[in-house]
């Protein structure tokens, strides 16, 4: 599996995503289908190593998913801003300020030499993080996908 995990962290992160997490016999299963391979972790592992080539079908795979997630998200943001609601308007940056509220808290109380767990912090930076990518990066990715159709 680690084999075949690192192969896939090269071609194709995000498929490489989908095999470690919970679906991972799904998806390996697909991958298998698609490079015509029985389907099982050895066998993929086995005709990506023998045939380099057969990582540009996967990459292939990786940038068809990744164009349909981010579709999918600008979909789901686009239906938000039509809402007449305003929490689903403004939900992004109000839970984007939240965790950098929260984070400069726990980094002020460490400051201070208050005892504050280091886990919570990271987890909090990671988050914070996260949401960045996100609110900024997938418009940014938005952008690149609307050009490069044009």
């Amino acid at each position: 599996m680690d084999k075949l995990l690192d192969i896939l962290k090269g071609a194709a992160p995000a498929l490489a995503t989908a095999v470690a997490g919970p679906m991972g016999g799904m998806a390996v299963k697909a991958i298998a289908d698609k490079l015509g391979v029985p389907a099982s972790i050895g066998e993929v592992t086995s005709a990506l190593e023998s045939n380099p080539e057969l990582a540009l079908k996967l990459k292939e795979i990786d940038t068809r998913a990744f164009e349909v997630e981010t579709k999918a998200v600008t979909e789901r943001w686009q239906a938000d801003m039509a809402s007449d609601s305003w929490l689903s308007k403004n939900i992004r940056p109000m839970t984007l300020i939240a965790i950098f509220v929260a984070y400069f808290i726990f980094a002020g109380l460490s400051a201070a030499n208050i005892n504050v767990n280091e886990s919570y912090v990271k987890l909090l930076g990671e988050w914070g993080q996260l949401i960045m990518l996100a609110y900024f990066g997938g418009r940014t990715a938005e952008k690149i996908m609307e050009k490069r159709g044009k």
